[in-house]
């Protein structure tokens, strides 16, 4: 077994809430449209079932809830220069929301290719 190749990589992780919007468009999916016309290498988008923010305001997914505005994680994995390079591109999306920057290795077997974001 061969041990895989890894380099140097920049996660971006971009808190939002489920319902903010940006143009009658969820922030979440005008992020990752901006970071596929960038041509960055991937972004997930993850929906939270409870947390809070700045506001003090627990949001939960619980049947006696009726909360809609649960928490939702962008987080794209791509090069340090490419990831730093696309943050003025969602500073308008973001503003006010936490963004985070964590130092990464990105794993690269040579033999699997596709969509894996």
């Amino acid at each position: 077994m061969t041990t895989p190749m890894t380099e140097p990589g920049l996660r971006l992780t971009v808190l939002v809430g489920e319902s903010d919007s940006w143009h009658h468009r969820p922030v979440y999916t005008e992020i990752v449209h901006r970071a596929h016309a960038a041509g960055l290498s991937g972004a997930s988008v993850f929906r939270g079932i409870e947390g809070f923010g700045a506001h003090s305001m627990i949001h939960t997914q619980r049947l006696l809830s009726l909360s809609e505005d649960l928490p939702v994680a962008v987080v794209i994995v791509d090069a340090e220069e490419a990831v730093r390079a696309f943050l003025p591109e969602i500073a308008e999306l973001t503003d006010g929301c936490p963004v985070t920057l964590d130092a990464c290795e990105i794993v690269r077997n040579p033999g699997i290719q596709g969509d894996q974001g």
